[in-house]
This record gives C-alpha cells, sequence and structure tokens, in this order.
C-alpha cells in the first residue's frame, strides 16, 4: 500500500512556474514507476510526466522542455517542476504509482 499527498499548487500567471510536491508513504518509493497526470472537466486524464524505477523519465510532447519531474527517494517525495506555464496547464494534477495508488489531487489554476 501506497499513500500519496500533493502539494504546491495555486494560481499563477502565464509564463510563472510552480513547484508540485508529492509525498509518499508505505512502502519504498523507488519500486514504483511515480507519475504526475492532470485532469480537467472537458478531458480525460492524461498522463504528464513518469519517472521509471531506474530514474528514467518521460513527458507529455506538451510538456516537455518546461516541466521536470524529479524524486528523492531518501525523503519519499516526487516533485514536477513547471515553468513556462500557459492557460492551458490550468487542471487538476494527481501522483500515482504505478497508476495503482493516487493521490486526491492539487489545482493549478494558470491566468491572468
Amino acid at each position: 500500500q501506497v499513500q500519496l499527498v500533493e502539494s504546491g499548487g495555486g494560481l499563477v500567471q502565464p509564463g510563472g512556474s510552480l513547484r508540485l510536491s508529492c509525498a509518499a508513504s508505505g512502502s519504498f518509493l523507488s519500486a514504483y514507476v511515480m507519475s504526475w497526470y492532470r485532469q480537467t472537466p472537458e478531458k480525460e486524464r492524461e498522463l504528464v510526466a513518469q519517472i521509471n524505477t531506474r530514474g528514467a523519465t518521460n513527458y507529455a510532447d506538451s510538456v516537455k522542455g518546461r516541466f521536470t519531474i524529479s524524486r528523492d527517494i531518501a525523503k519519499r517525495m516526487v516533485y514536477l517542476q513547471m515553468n513556462s506555464l500557459k492557460p492551458e496547464d490550468t487542471a487538476v494534477y494527481y501522483c500515482s504509482a504505478s497508476g495503482t495508488f493516487w493521490g486526491q489531487g492539487t489545482q493549478v489554476t494558470v491566468s491572468s
């Protein structure tokens, strides 16, 4: 079992930055593929960024070059650094462990 708690969302202007955090408890973080997803009322949940057990990363085309996923295994934390934010990045962002365990989500709103 893994419990995930996201934080760091909020309101930011276009072009701004936010860092989302995901605190994991209950199991070894390195055993899971950790991912960030996002969802809006108009769209299905989509994969934003992923980091596998070896530390290799993968990103949606829409966020490549702007978002960076990282993890601190000792602290059991996963992060999503989001730069050059756009209004279309507005969504609820979810942290997931291997697509099995999910956090409650954190709202990101990009608006002037």
